[in-house]
């Protein structure tokens, strides 16, 4: 612990971080929402934790915009990708990944809420770990428009971009040390990630057994690569 005080006590100056630190997030979650192996909402309340701690006023409204557009920039282009591969006669690589972290349970539920709820079910897709991906492949499949799209998509980022926020500022207020804050806001984003797919085994193993208990394991391996994103 000593040796990671004395790391992240010996911090750039606020406009070197400033600087280095919006390009770095934007790049980061714009790549997070198009490979989505990388932790974004970690990323974000790690950067709001630092935010919290600056003097700048407008550091933290700086680090939700940021996010936000990343956000935004990153399913556009996976979608516009998407688009490319459900119109091409042979597909692409990009739908067929789409497809295989889309487990078919969450697909079909994606398809059927996004018949009657097609905004907020964006929005909650956003918000619910793993849920981006099935509901972005049950639009492609639905022959939604990129525009319609981009549309449900903004206040989905915005959404999401505010509670990752939240969590570092939380994580932040809790702490006087900025490296004590990301690590609480960290365990705290990784916690959240993981508790739906730890919730659905813990009603499996106490409602199911034998093959009933077996039957949604692909679906959480599947969902999990998307729990960050």
């Amino acid at each position: 612990m000593e040796r990671i005080a004395v790391v992240f006590g010996d911090l750039p100056p606020e406009s070197t971080q400033q600087a280095v630190g919006y390009p770095t997030l934007f790049l980061l979650v714009s790549l997070g929402a198009l490979v989505p192996v990388v932790p974004t909402g970690a990323i974000v309340s790690s950067a709001a934790v630092v935010a919290f701690h600056q003097t700048a006023p407008l550091s933290l409204l700086f680090v939700f915009l940021v996010s936000a557009g990343a956000a935004l920039l990153g399913d556009v282009a996976l979608y516009w990708l998407g688009q490319r591969g459900v119109r091409s006669r042979n597909g692409s690589r990009w739908l067929v990944a789409l497809r295989a972290r889309a487990a078919p349970e969450r697909l079909a539920w994606a398809q059927e809420r996004l018949r009657s709820h097609q905004v907020s079910v964006l929005v909650l897709s956003r918000l619910v770990p793993a849920g981006r991906i099935p509901v972005m492949l049950a639009c492609l499949l639905a022959g939604m428009p990129l525009r319609r799209f981009v549309r449900g998509d903004l206040p989905a980022c915005l959404a999401w971009a505010a509670t990752y926020g939240l969590i570092g500022i939380v994580g932040g207020s809790l702490f006087d040390e900025p490296w004590q804050g990301v690590v609480a806001a960290v365990a705290l984003t990784m916690l959240i990630s993981a508790a739906p797919a730890g919730w659905r085994r813990l009603r499996r193993g106490s409602g199911g057994s034998g093959g009933s208990g077996d039957s949604g394991d692909s679906g959480d391996s599947g969902g999990s690569r998307d729990q960050h994103a």
